[in-house]
């Protein structure tokens, strides 16, 4: 090999082109002329030194920068991506986690409802309420086990704990209940009122399962899920006690004395009986007389309240009142409940949301109130009031 051919192989063109090579290889047998000698001495040429040419043009340049503008672009987008991913997991996490415990805490709250319809239930016996009471328990249990097996996000893990904690204490409160129900079966009505604070107080741990639940689940969780940036998920209510009048200690004791009536479950001994007090026209606080004919303005607010006593010696349940306005072959029929009456309390019903009343001509407002279990005396259960209607 020659010296020459040592040049060639040292010779580096950086970003060169074909055409620059072209020419530069012009010449014999494509062979490069050799430089001439400039080092100003005799004697043959030593080995040349490699020649670095700079590229020729922008074009590489521009290339090379689009390319690496390429790669930034793809890099950012897929951090975007991924991050989108990310937000849009934990957001489905959170919703889970509320949803699952919606569903429990709307379950609990059925099972509340079953409760006190349970125990307003007329005629109910010890061995009815026991077995009912028993089943309610082991659905709230199930509740409990539920809210367990949910798979929840971190943050919301010690919100979650309280509501656990409300349903246990509805699982306790129940089973208190039970449990006072058959330590006092085989005891007398003499001791009705001890047996009724045993139950108030088992009771109150079902009105405490609120308290908890709506302040130290509910409020806590939905504070979670907002410093989350989460805040249009809503953490979820669950009201176990609707009606806090139902488990008072006078109240137990009434449900006792019914439940333990004779000692069988049958009715108790005394007077049963419930009265219309009286009815009065909202708005405006116009009471109606069976005697003398009231003109009522309609309206879209247009109420009637009625006001349904206890007449006897014992707490009634599940009291019908109804509320009727003739007209033409459909007259207006309207009905509600009163879940539970104790010995000489006054309890109001309102009916509202009527369609257009008769206008113009003579009608009446019947009330009547169904009678209770083992009452005698009907007298005063029903009464018909003369009206107008008008739109003046």
């Amino acid at each position: 090999m020659s010296s020459h051919d040592d040049d060639d192989i040292l010779d580096f063109d950086f970003f060169e082109d074909d055409a620059t090579r072209a020419s530069s290889t012009a010449g014999s047998g494509g062979r490069r002329a050799a430089p001439a000698d400039t080092s100003g001495g005799g004697g043959g040429s030593g080995p040349r030194r490699p020649s670095l040419h700079a590229p020729h043009g922008l074009a590489p340049i521009l290339r090379l920068v689009g390319f690496v503008a390429f790669a930034i672009l793809v890099v950012v987008l897929l951090i975007v991506w991924g991050q989108g991913c990310s937000s849009n997991k934990k957001r489905a996490s959170y919703e889970d986690a509320m949803t699952g415990l919606g569903t429990i805490g709307s379950s609990s709250a059925k099972i509340g409802n079953d409760l006190a319809e349970l125990l307003t239930t007329p005629g109910l016996k010890q061995a009815e309420l026991e077995t009912k009471l028993g089943g309610l328990i082991g659905r709230q249990q199930q509740g409990v086990e539920g809210a367990l097996a949910l798979d929840i996000p971190g943050p919301l893990l010690p919100a979650t704990a309280h509501a656990v904690e409300a349903l246990r204490l509805r699982v306790s409160g129940m089973q208190g209940l039970l449990a006072t129900f058959k330590a006092t079966k085989a005891d007398d009505s003499t001791n009705a009122t001890v047996a009724g604070e045993k139950l108030a107080a088992q009771a109150r741990q079902l009105d405490a399962s609120d308290i908890v639940w709506r302040i130290l689940f509910q409020l806590q969780a939905q504070a979670t899920l907002e410093d989350a940036g989460f805040g249009d998920i809503k953490a979820p209510a669950s009201v176990f006690v609707e009606n806090v009048e139902l488990y008072t200690t006078r109240s137990m004791t009434s449900i006792w004395l019914r439940v333990h009536g004779a000692s069988t479950g049958g009715t108790p001994s005394g007077v049963h009986g419930t009265g219309l007090d009286k009815v009065l026209v909202q708005p405006g606080d116009i009471q109606l007389s069976p005697d003398s004919e009231t003109t009522i303005k309609a309206s879209t607010d247009l109420a009637f309240e009625v006001f349904v006593k206890n007449t006897g010696d014992n707490q009634e349940v599940g009291v019908e009142v109804t509320l009727t306005i003739p007209k033409g072959t459909t007259p207006i029929v309207k009905k509600q409940t009163i879940n539970l009456l104790d010995i000489a309390e006054i309890k109001t019903v309102t009916f509202k949301d009527f369609p257009d009343p008769p206008f113009g001509e003579k009608t009446s407002v019947q009330i009547s109130v169904k009678p209770v279990q083992a009452e005698s005396n009907t007298a005063n259960n029903s009464a018909e009031y003369p009206v107008i209607f008008s739109l003046e």
